[in-house]
């Protein structure tokens, strides 16, 4: 693809599309990180997702979306996109059965986590919400080490906040209260889990 398509570079902050925008491609990340969200009536920023390299983005222009619901916006200087259109796309899954399968599986999962997110929003509470983050981040990009798992990651607590429906300082005293507990460590990098399992 790189040899096929111009990359688009961003500034921090840039919007790449916003809501209403016509859905006519979707978005590969190859540096940098973007996120996904909507505004509520009030005007409240809703993220819903923050991917990094190698994920795409715009994805349900797939499944007939012909106007965007949400925005997405940069969040590192140097960020590069490679837009894709979606015909392009589809001329590329007819002849390829593999990228068919994995773009596929890709929707089913983030539809997946979108319900997931949804149920623990209604059903769970602000500390349950931010551990259940914790374990289902550790799955998605976690790294074996030992026994621990260490989940690369430039989120802020206030990224967590939003991607958990919670305040920043609730999530300030539930990351810190593991971490007096030995459950996690954590800096501005990484959050290593000591014991995925036993994490509650």
């Amino acid at each position: 693809m790189a040899g096929k398509h111009e990359f688009l570079h961003f500034k921090k902050d840039a919007f790449i599309y916003f809501p209403n925008d016509t859905a006519d491609h979707i978005y590969m990340i190859a540096h940098g990180r973007v996120k996904i969200g909507h505004y509520l009536d009030d005007g409240k920023e809703v993220i819903s997702s923050i991917l990094t390299g190698g994920e795409i983005f715009g994805e349900l222009a797939l499944a007939g979306e012909t106007s965007r619901r949400d925005f997405a916006q940069v969040m590192d200087d140097n960020t590069s996109i490679c837009p894709l259109s979606i015909e392009e796309l589809k001329q590329l899954m007819y002849g390829d059965k593999e990228l068919s399968f994995k773009i596929l599986k890709l929707v089913g999962l983030r539809l997946m986590k979108l319900e997931r997110k949804l149920e623990l929003l209604v059903f769970k509470d602000a500390r349950t919400r931010i551990i259940e983050f914790l374990k289902d981040a550790a799955s998605w990009k976690g790294q074996k080490v030992g026994f621990e798992t260490m989940i690369p990651t430039k989120l802020t607590h206030k990224d967590i906040a939003s991607l958990t429906g919670t305040s920043r300082q609730t999530v300030t005293s539930v990351l810190n209260e593991l971490k007096e507990k030995n459950l996690i460590y954590f800096d501005r990098k990484k959050i290593l889990v000591r014991d995925l399992e036993n994490l509650s």
